[in-house]
């Protein structure tokens, strides 16, 4: 099915679109163009929408905003926005009254012509993402990229020919309700993350597993094998069943001998390149690129692969370097925004460092990172609704001592990386890395990494 044919099928049907963000503002105006009867239905107001909700209205659109934009919701066709559970109320009673519901994403898959390489995970989804889109573009293929970066493709899917591919970077919110998977499905790692959303880790499991779960014998899955959860997930890979290893020499796959990057298929193996080659830090980079790997293995020539992993700096928020100054280097590790992630960005320094973490409850348990902190962090610098929980978790760990790590608590935020700051000693290392999401004080983790960018950029020599 083509996207002009499913817009087509729609003709003469009510539809829905909950959710008029990124995603959804595309489809809007792609549906309206076409004639289709559509309801735009958000939490906020007209007020702080602003111009769009005129825009939408003068092509005919429909709006139902507000506190109570969900109630009565029943429209032959619902499109639910990724941050909406599938099974509120109001939807739930939509769909037993006969609405179907359905996904931006979803309605992508559909109708994308060409192969689809997606990644999930709980940590480095958006890195591995980049990779492989850079990769193949590297190797000369036309990359659609999109899901959690880059933009909605839905609207394109027309334009795309069968020789091109997509990248998608997929979310357990997106990946809840899809009913097909890619033909190339990753999953970097999996540990408690968004408990806030989710009906408990079960439950985010399960969602993960739609991205392998509805594959055909053709299709490939690639899993982490040093992951508990990821390598019991493989036992239920409908395809063919790939892996990646930093501590085994898989028999299909990725694995790490020494400091070379190796893959294996077929019986045979080859070296791809030096792990120390890599430019980006970190030992979760090395697996974020062994993942890569794995997805464009047979498409991408090892030179190729090899060249760039010695150029490409990273994506932004990512470890990545803000400024040296008076010899202390300042990284923003925002993504950071769970334990797991946490710890990756700890380990990624030789010297042990001055953390600024704390941020939003998602209400998953910060035991693991209390004895990371105390291994690798001279300073601690809380601040945020979770500053209490991190504090105590570091304060119950194996081997903490008072003052080691010296932990402060202290707001605003501006406050904090200051403290950071003061606490420093040239040579010293001061990371953003939170442990948390934003939301108690940033709307996302983008503008509270440019937040600390530009504090850290503001000072003086």
């Amino acid at each position: 099915m083509t996207l002009h044919e499913y817009v087509a099928s729609l003709q003469g049907r009510t539809v829905a679109v909950v959710g008029i963000g990124v995603s959804n503002t595309p489809l809007l105006h792609l549906l309206l163009d076409n004639g289709i009867s559509v309801t735009a239905c958000d939490k906020r107001s007209r007020e702080q929408l602003g111009d769009l909700t005129e825009e939408l209205a003068r092509k005919g659109c429909r709006l139902r905003l507000g506190e109570d934009y969900l109630e009565g919701i029943h429209e032959d066709v619902i499109f639910r926005t990724p941050g909406l559970r599938p099974d509120v109320a109001p939807i739930r009673k939509a769909v037993a009254q006969g609405s179907e519901l359905t996904s931006e994403m979803e309605v992508f898959f559909k109708v994308c012509p060409c192969p689809i390489i997606a990644v999930t995970g709980s940590d480095g989804k958006t890195t591995t993402t980049t990779i492989i889109a850079e990769l193949l573009k590297a190797a000369g293929y036309r990359v659609h990229v999109g899901g959690n970066i880059g933009h909605p493709l839905l609207c394109e899917a027309d334009a795309m020919l069968p020789t091109d591919y997509a990248v998608l970077e997929l979310s357990s919110f997106q990946l809840m309700t899809m009913t097909q998977s890619p033909h190339i499905a990753v999953v970097t790692n999996l540990a408690p993350n968004h408990l806030d959303m989710h009906h408990g880790m079960e439950e985010y499991v399960s969602a993960k597993e739609n991205i392998f779960r509805h594959q055909s014998k053709g299709d490939v899955a690639i899993f982490n094998l040093d992951n508990d959860i990821t390598r019991e997930q493989a036992t239920r890979a409908v395809g063919r069943a790939r892996y990646f290893s930093r501590q085994s020499q898989v028999e299909d796959g990725v694995f790490l001998r020494g400091d070379d990057i190796m893959v294996r298929r077929s019986g045979t193996e080859h070296r791809i390149m030096a792990a120390s080659d890599i430019k980006i830090p970190g030992v979760h980079n090395v697996e974020n690129y062994m993942a890569a790997i794995a997805a464009v293995d047979g498409l991408v020539d090892d030179e190729i692969i090899a060249r760039f992993a010695r150029t490409f700096g990273g994506v932004e928020h990512r470890i990545e370097l803000v400024r040296t100054w008076h010899g202390v280097r300042f990284y923003n590790d925002s993504i950071a925004s769970s334990p797991s992630r946490c710890i990756a960005g700890l380990r990624s320094f030789k010297e042990k460092v001055i953390l600024i973490a704390g941020g939003y409850d998602k209400h998953i348990p910060f035991d693991v990172l209390g004895p990371e902190i105390v291994e690798h962090v001279k300073t601690l610098v809380l601040c945020g609704a979770t500053a209490d929980k991190i504090r105590a978790a570091v304060e119950n760990a194996p081997g903490y001592a008072p003052g080691h790590p010296a932990i402060v608590e202290t707001s605003p935020f501006q406050k904090a990386v200051e403290t950071a700051r003061d606490a420093a000693e040239r040579g010293d290392v001061v990371t953003l890395s939170p442990a948390c999401a934003a939301f108690d004080q940033f709307p996302n983790f983008m503008v509270r990494g440019r937040t600390y960018k530009e504090i850290v950029n503001s000072w003086a020599e």
